[in-house]
This record gives structure tokens, C-alpha cells and sequence, in this order.
């Protein structure tokens, strides 16, 4: 594991300053970076909170995961390293939905 958390399901009126706090309930929190939306510059209700050692991660995952912040239950678990190309994905990878495919019943 990791030190660093995601943070989801955030109110779009939480701030840097209400994460550290937050947070530093359960450790030293080094970083914090709110996702924002690159068109609007809005808040996009995520973020990433670094602390420590993993010891703090751990303890922060079981004490926030659900915890009210500003009105929202919060999702907390460990950050998943990004995947390479990073973005979303959008079909091909073999699970069924999503793309464009043939399946044997075109019309032409």
C-alpha cells in the first residue's frame, strides 16, 4: 500500500484547507490536490490526499471512508496508480459493452 488516498463523492464547496484538515487528524498530510475540470475550472469531485506513512493511509481510510464532509459521505481507499495513456476508456477491451463492433446481424 501506498500513502496516498483517493477521496471521492467530495461536495463541490470542500477545500484544500478542509482536506488537510481533515485528514491530519490521522497524520501528516504532505499533499492535496483537488481534481478540477479543465474547461470549466470546477471542481470535479475527487481528490488525492498524500500522507506519511502508510500507517496514517491505513488509519485514514478506516476512520473517513463514509465520514460526513461538508454534507457528503466521502469515499476513501487507497489511489490506484494511473493507467498508462490515463484517460477514459472507450471500447476494445473485450468486456462486452462499449465500442462499436459487429455482431452479426447488420442490415447491409
Amino acid at each position: 500500500m501506498n500513502s496516498k488516498l483517493y477521496v471521492g463523492n467530495m461536495s463541490f464547496n470542500t477545500t484544500e484547507d478542509a482536506l488537510r484538515t481533515a485528514f491530519g487528524q490521522f497524520g501528516t498530510v504532505t499533499d492535496v490536490y483537488i481534481a478540477n475540470d479543465r474547461e470549466t475550472g470546477r471542481p470535479r469531485g475527487f481528490a488525492f490526499v498524500t500522507l506519511g506513512t502508510e500507517q496514517e493511509s491505513k488509519l485514514a481510510i478506516e476512520k473517513m471512508n463514509g465520514a460526513d464532509l461538508d454534507g457528503r459521505a466521502l469515499t476513501v481507499n487507497e489511489a490506484r496508480p494511473k493507467t498508462e495513456g490515463g484517460g477514459r476508456s472507450f471500447g476494445g477491451g473485450g468486456g462486452g459493452g462499449g465500442g462499436f463492433s459487429d455482431r452479426g446481424k447488420s442490415r447491409y
